[in-house]
């Protein structure tokens, strides 16, 4: 039998080259990645953008059609999927209804042919680890959606296999239990330190259980890096805009003067965005994230900001912790910007229609070719 454990490869998971073609279409493009041991991976983008895809060709599920997948060090091209030592939670958790709690986190025990002996007291500790200890005499109709969750990451991890792959098992849960269930992902993963890779088009989720994030749109991966550089630094216009609430201002570039980006708008600079070489003539887009930007009543009240434009509300949400307001600037040709204001007790709110001053500091606005 093929084994993949106890190697002492550099890497959990290395991907080469991969692209996967479904009837002429490119699901995946040249995927190259290497992934640490230990590491929480997550792997970001809308639907369609391939990360499923990728996932089950990790799995075992589909081959590529053409580049290798290794884990531990071995291409696994010609390995079937229980043969991977891989842990699997799906959206769909696929528990067996007419078994207990501790019967489900069994089943694969049994299948592997563990010593029966120990199969009871195996259980009730990843019982333990998930925080059902008490509840394994239940059904599965009788558990919480939350609780089913912890049932299957207990099940894919009892027999302790080299690599957990998640493919959005709680997108189907409500918000509040989600981001509990994110925070036991995290938990879980850091106390058993097991090499994870999770595939999800939740912003947040990425940002707060991974070590290292992947973001892929049209099968092609865009960028990996930690979540804060991901973030803070995204290697395009395209992950500037699927992280975090980003608007764009198009212009032309006017002038260069070392990190500092000038456009073809009076007051409108910016830096240039990862890999971005500007020239004078050149269409660019300047992104800004939301919270970036400053609001209120008038320029005076904006404060220490070197970038400052007029307009008018034409859209307040009230979203309980923050303000979310559109604002619409004429010198901008009219674009719609988002602003959020994180401190909505002690600021007054803007009416829709009230004249407002917006302002931010040319180094928050990164600049993206067209």
């Amino acid at each position: 039998m093929t084994t993949l454990m106890g190697t002492d490869a550099p890497f959990a998971v290395s991907v080469r080259g991969v692209n996967m073609v479904f009837d002429g279409v490119h699901a995946v493009r040249d995927a190259t990645f290497d992934l640490e041991k230990g590491r929480f991976l997550t792997i970001l983008g809308p639907s369609g953008s391939g990360k499923t895809t990728l996932l089950r060709m990790i799995a075992g599920f589909g081959k590529p059609t053409s580049g290798e997948v290794f884990i531990n060090g071995l291409a696994v091209g010609s390995v079937p999927p229980h043969r991977r030592s891989i842990g699997m939670v799906f959206q769909k958790l696929a528990l067996f209804p007419h078994m207990t709690a501790a019967e489900n986190v069994a089943f694969p025990l049994r299948m592997r042919r563990f010593d029966a002996r120990t199969i009871p007291d195996r259980v009730q500790r990843y019982l333990d680890l998930v925080k059902l200890g008490k509840l394994g005499d239940r059904r599965i109709h009788e558990l919480s959606g939350g609780q089913q969750q912890r049932v299957a990451i207990a099940r894919a991890l009892v027999f302790e296999p080299d690599l957990l792959l998640l493919d959005e098992p709680l997108a189907a849960l409500d918000r509040k239990l989600r981001e509990e269930m994110q925070l036991e992902f995290r938990r879980i993963q850091r106390e058993l330190d097991v090499t994870t890779i999770n595939v999800t088009h939740d912003q947040r989720e990425a940002l707060v259980v991974s070590d290292e994030i992947i973001v892929m749109d049209h099968g092609r991966i865009q960028q990996k890096a930690r979540p804060e550089a991901t973030y803070r630094q995204p290697s395009n216009a395209f992950v500037a805009n699927f992280i975090g609430v980003t608007n764009f201002i198009d212009g032309m570039v006017t002038a260069v003067d070392g990190d500092t980006i000038a456009f073809d708008r009076p007051g409108l600079a910016g830096r240039p965005g990862n890999g971005f070489r500007p020239l004078v003539g050149m269409a660019a887009r300047g992104a800004l994230r939301a919270e970036q930007i400053r609001i209120a009543g008038g320029r005076e009240a904006l404060g220490d900001v070197d970038t400052v434009f007029e307009g008018a509300v034409t859209d307040a949400i009230f979203e309980g912790e923050r303000v979310v307001y559109e604002v619409t600037v004429p010198d901008l040709d009219g674009a719609a910007l988002r602003v959020f204001d994180h401190d909505p007790v002690a600021h007054s709110q803007h009416e829709v229609g009230a004249a407002v001053a917006v302002g931010w500091n040319a180094r928050d606005v990164l600049v993206f070719g067209d």
